[in-house]
């Protein structure tokens, strides 16, 4: 009888040991961490979030916790932590942030966005073609970021150098409101920036574009915004991943098949998230220089990684980029849709 009450006590207490063990992983398994920025180039992150299209597709037992970020090294610090599983974030922060960690850290597996970045200068600056450029003060948003890089290569296939490297050309690392701030005091000569930024130059800054990135891209596309997953994450939960991904291609969908819409329920978060309110006229320029899609455009990805390799930030060997794009489960999802498939070279 003392065995048998033993071998039952032994029992219970395996059942409430493998009991916890699964309440335990479910729990692990119950949120997604989200990192974007309160951004039109983060279309699809602000629009989905806000009208519940993740929520839908993941299911009532994911949680989706989100996390608003003001710049790329940050997101890329935080998913390196493992407290932000899939992130929003530019080309150029996720090249350094792959070769940062040995290719070990995460996997691109989506476009966001192409095009949206604008050169634009003071009528007054007397800037009309590259040459132009000597002696001026142009501003970029971060040291290293996305449109700094473009900056530095058109500097470079112009024959010009930053001053810093024994050039004429002042590069002014600086954030996008400082920027507009100090453009419409005529304290820098030009910038480099994403939108909306370029068009609030144009609007409220009355600058001038002196070009479009697009005009320097193979069918004027290029990647500006990009999702990527944690690797451990990706290996773990690939059917949460295909399921964040394909509520991503029904927002880009409609995002492109109801422009109007989409903008002003955009606007509107970034307003309720960030308290910016951008004007219509805003928005609508800024809309008009990019497109929505979930193609990352693998090519212009290593494009940007040669020319911050140009630009010295990559250290002496240009890095094999090989294993940063893993496009199956988009493509799997694209092929669920029948919807042509994209290119992963």
């Amino acid at each position: 009888m003392k065995i048998l009450r033993f071998f039952g006590v032994l029992l219970l207490l395996f059942f409430f040991i493998i009991h916890g063990i699964a309440c335990s992983k479910k729990a692990n398994n119950s949120v997604i961490r989200v990192g974007y920025f309160p951004n039109i180039t983060h279309a699809q992150a602000v629009l989905g979030l806000a009208n519940g299209t993740f929520a839908s597709y993941l299911g009532p037992e994911i949680k989706i916790k989100t996390t608003l970020f003001n710049a790329g090294p940050s997101i890329i610090e935080a998913v390196f932590s493992g407290d932000i599983d899939i992130a929003y974030v530019g080309p150029s922060p996720a090249i350094n942030g792959y070769v940062r960690s040995g290719g070990k850290a995460f996997k691109v597996v989506s476009g966001v966005v192409s095009g949206g970045a604008l050169f634009i200068v003071r009528p007054d600056s007397g800037m009309e073609k590259a040459a132009d450029l000597s002696e001026k003060r142009i501003a970029s948003p971060q040291l290293g970021n996305t449109q700094d890089i473009a900056l530095r290569e058109y500097l470079r296939k112009s024959g010009l150098k930053p001053r810093e490297r024994g050039g004429t050309v002042n590069i002014l690392p600086l954030r996008n409101p400082d920027i507009l701030n100090l453009f419409m005091r005529k304290q820098i000569d030009g910038a480099w920036v994403p939108e909306p930024w370029g068009t609030r130059l144009v609007i409220e800054g009355k600058g001038k574009i002196f070009l479009d990135e697009k005009s320097l891209w193979k069918d004027g596309r290029f990647c500006s915004t990009l999702i990527i997953v944690g690797t451990e994450f990706l290996q773990k939960h690939p059917d949460l991943v295909k399921q964040w991904l394909g509520a991503h291609v029904r927002i880009s969908q409609w995002i492109n098949q109801h422009p109007k819409r989409a903008r002003k329920i955009i606007c509107k978060q970034i307003k309720a998230i960030s308290g910016i309110q951008l004007p219509k006229e805003v928005i609508d320029g800024a809309f008009s220089k990019l497109e929505i899609t979930y193609d990352p455009i693998v090519l212009s990805l290593v494009s940007y990684a040669e020319m911050a390799y140009n630009a010295g930030f990559l250290g002496k060997k240009m890095p094999d980029l090989s294993g940063m794009i893993d496009l199956r489960l988009l493509n799997e999802v694209l092929k669920e849709k029948s919807l042509p498939l994209v290119d992963e070279r």
